[in-house]
């Protein structure tokens, strides 16, 4: 399975973090170089006080030299003192110049100054001789990283906080953004607006969310179909409802008005039953539309059900001619009898009704290498080729100018198609060259699990 999302937020978060990591430990050490060096006019304040007591000392002034010195210690609040230096090698060692030349007894005042030191380290400021120093213990108010502890709790919590709310805004518009477009087609989908989609808003995006925005849609698509097909069956449905409503009307005000009251039943008789069965065609039809279900779960041969379905053919029409051509045995696995039984017969009895009697209906089942091909030929008017599809849809009529006594399809062919669906077949229409109808059902040796 395709998990787009999950991978993209994984890298997004790896990333993320190793970035966060990588900017916090460039932080930390960029603010620790430049936050360890003495500030610029510190730097001079030591520098000047190295050139007072080279001045002093030159001078001869030892005294001079002396009270300054104990002046800059109570104003500084802390230790300075003039050295001299000499390097005396034993054993015959030999004291190399590069050595010689940087020997220290403090630290420049250009070197860095450990923060994380509780002492303030001596500092040195060489005469011009070489040979002698001026030292002192960095004062105080001279220590570097006065804001470490601020800057510490900024770069360790304050920035990581803020940049992972960045981050976790980022992601939230990421996700959010195609949820909100799935809120606002639900809530127009629900006020009535049917034609609503998803998937267009989301661009090129590829993941689970646009996979759901999908699904979204041919959910929408497909309850906009079911409720299109309700709505039209139930204006069909009534329509057709008032031919025999009108007829019973009639047939009560002829009771009324005549003795025949045998004719009148009948009729009534007739007219409710005609209404009683597009009632419960209509039910079926509704049930299988907007519930798909799979019809399965018989065995049975398909030749002797159609032997039982030409012989109540033959008994109800009389007058045409039934030509069938059937192997010996068709078995079915895993189908519906009950299912094929109805949607060969509403087929066979349409083929039947189009055909003018003395005519030929002729049924012809095949082997194929999974299932069996059924075709159902008549000698009627045929039907547009551009309407072929068209009839098994619920009551479809042709248009007035090809109208006849025959053109209403009902119900029959649009229930004889779902029922084959739902037993895993199908049926197709087309016009025989030699003029009629020809009906074509596939349906498999195994039914749908």
């Amino acid at each position: 399975m395709n998990r787009r999302l999950l991978w993209k937020l994984c890298a997004t978060i790896a990333v993320g973090t190793v970035a966060l990591f990588s900017l916090l430990n460039y932080l930390m050490e960029h603010t620790e170089t430049s936050m360890s060096h003495i500030d610029r006019k510190h730097r001079q304040t030591l520098l000047d006080y190295g050139a007072e007591a080279e001045r002093l000392y030159n001078a001869g002034d030892e005294a001079a030299l002396a009270r300054w010195l104990a002046e800059l210690q109570r104003r500084e609040q802390t230790w300075a003192a003039v050295l001299h230096s000499h390097l005396e090698p034993v054993a015959n060692s030999v004291i190399n110049q590069r050595f010689q030349d940087g020997f220290r007894l403090g630290r420049s005042v250009d070197w860095m100054i450990h923060l994380y030191f509780t002492e303030n380290p001596i500092m040195e400021v060489t005469f011009a001789s070489g040979h002698t120093h001026f030292l002192i213990q960095l004062p105080q108010r001279m220590r570097p990283g006065g804001y470490q502890p601020h800057t510490r709790v900024l770069l360790q919590l304050a920035l990581p906080l803020l940049l992972l709310v960045l981050l976790s805004l980022v992601l939230y518009r990421h996700l959010m953004q195609p949820l909100r477009q799935l809120e606002k087609a639900t809530r127009r989908f629900s006020e009535g607006e049917h034609r609503v989609r998803v998937r267009a808003s989301l661009g090129k995006r590829n993941d689970e969310l646009a996979r759901l925005a999908e699904t979204f849609d041919h959910m929408a698509a497909r309850t906009e179909g079911l409720i299109q097909s309700q709505r039209h069956l139930i204006a069909d449905l009534s329509h057709e409802l008032r031919t025999p409503l009108t007829r019973i009307e009639m047939a009560v005000d002829r009771a009324e008005q005549t003795a025949d009251v045998t004719t009148v039943l009948t009729r009534i008789r007739r007219d409710g039953a005609l209404m009683r069965q597009l009632a419960e065609d209509t039910l079926t039809l509704a049930w299988l539309e907007n519930e798909r279900p799979r019809l399965n779960g018989d065995d049975f041969d398909l030749t002797d059900l159609l032997d039982s379905l030409l012989d109540d053919a033959r008994f109800e029409f009389p007058h045409h001619r039934i030509r069938a051509s059937l192997p010996d045995d068709a078995p079915l696995a895993n189908s519906s009898q009950r299912a094929l039984g109805q949607a060969i017969e509403n087929v066979l009895r349409n083929a039947l009704d189009h055909t003018p009697p003395g005519r030929e209906v002729a049924i012809t089942l095949t082997n194929l290498d999974s299932g069996y091909c059924l075709t159902i030929d008549d000698q009627g008017p045929g039907v547009p080729d551009e309407h072929l599809d068209r009839i098994f849809q619920p009551f479809f009529r042709l248009d007035a100018a090809r109208r006849s006594e025959t053109s209403s399809f009902g119900l029959g062919l649009a229930l004889a198609r779902r029922q084959l669906e739902a037993a895993g077949g199908r049926i197709t229409a087309s016009n025989r060259l030699e003029g009629g109808l020809r009906m074509c059902i596939l349906l498999p040796q195994q039914g749908p699990e």
